[in-house]
C-alpha cells in the first residue's frame, strides 16, 4: 500500500512537473515579438530594434537610413531591385559601439538571400563598408545562393571567408532562424538555431593566419577591433530583383 501511494506521489509529481514545462513552453511562445520578459531584463539584456521605427540604427557613415529600408509588421524590412544605387541599400549599423556581448537576433529571407550580420565593425573615413573591420556571419539561402551556398566558408552560419561551421543548421527561406555571437575579449562563439557552429579567438594564431590567407589581409584593419558598432548587410545583388530580408528580436547583453 506505501508503495502504492508512493507511486501515485511519483506520478502526481511528475505529471504536475510535465504541465509547468507545457504551460512555460506555452507562455515563451506567445511572447510578443521585440519584447524582453521581466527576467530577460533582470538579466542584463537590452533591445537593439524596438518593432516600430529605426531609431537607434543608420546607415554606414550616413546619417540616416537609405530608403530600401523600412518597418513592417514588427521587422526591420529590405525590400531592393538589383538596380538601386548602393546607398538605398546600404549596411546599417547600430547606433551605439558594443565592447563584449551576447546578442541575439532573428531572420527570415525569401530564397536566394546572401546577407550577413557583423560585429565590431569600425566607422571612419578610411574604412569604406562595415566589413573593411568586422568578421562577418553570414547569411545565405540553403538551397539557391550560388556561389556562396556551395562553397565552405561561404555558407549560412560561417564566419564569412574564413571558418566554416561543420553542419548548417539554416532553416527553408521563408521560415525564421536565429542567430547568437558571444564575443568576449577576442573569444567569438556562433550559434545557428541554438545550435553552436563556430568556436574561435581573434586573439590567437589560427586566427592570424586565417586572416593572412584571405582577401582580408588587404585590409589591415580587419578584425582588429574589440569594440565597435553591430552591421545587418544590405545584401549582394543575387538572387530575383526585390528579395525582402526582415529582422526582429534584436537584443544584446553586455558581458
Amino acid at each position: 500500500m506505501a508503495h502504492r501511494k508512493l507511486s501515485q506521489l511519483a506520478i502526481a509529481v511528475m505529471t504536475t512537473v510535465a504541465m509547468s514545462g507545457y504551460l512555460f513552453s506555452a507562455v515563451a511562445q506567445t511572447q510578443a515579438p521585440n519584447t524582453l520578459t521581466a527576467q530577460e531584463k533582470a538579466d542584463g539584456w537590452k533591445l537593439l530594434f524596438n518593432g516600430k521605427n529605426l531609431d537607434g540604427w543608420h546607415s554606414y557613415h550616413e546619417q540616416g537610413v537609405g530608403k530600401d529600408w523600412s518597418v513592417k509588421h514588427g521587422a526591420i524590412v529590405l525590400n531592393k531591385r538589383n538596380s538601386d544605387p548602393s546607398a538605398d541599400y546600404q549596411d546599417i549599423v547600430t547606433n551605439d559601439e558594443f565592447s563584449n556581448f551576447d546578442f541575439k537576433v532573428e531572420w527570415k529571407a525569401k530564397p536566394c538571400i546572401d546577407s550577413g550580420v557583423m560585429f565590431w565593425v569600425h566607422e571612419s573615413p578610411e574604412y569604406k563598408q562595415p566589413y573593411n573591420t568586422g568578421p562577418e556571419m553570414q547569411i545565405a539561402d540553403l538551397a539557391c545562393t550560388v556561389p556562396d551556398s556551395r562553397i565552405l566558408m561561404e555558407r549560412s552560419g560561417d564566419i564569412f571567408d574564413l571558418i566554416s561551421d561543420k553542419v548548417e543548421y539554416v532553416k527553408p527561406a521563408g521560415e525564421w532562424n536565429q542567430f547568437e555571437i558571444i564575443a568576449d575579449n577576442g573569444h567569438v562563439q556562433l550559434f545557428q538555431n541554438g545550435h553552436k557552429v563556430i568556436d574561435t579567438d581573434l586573439n590567437g594564431e589560427e586566427w592570424k593566419g586565417l586572416v593572412a590567407h584571405s582577401k582580408f589581409v588587404k585590409m589591415p584593419g580587419f578584425g582588429t577591433f574589440r569594440k565597435g558598432h553591430i552591421a545587418l548587410q544590405g545584401t549582394e545583388p543575387k538572387g530575383k530583383p526585390g528579395e525582402r530580408l526582415m529582422f526582429r528580436n534584436i537584443e544584446i547583453k553586455p558581458l
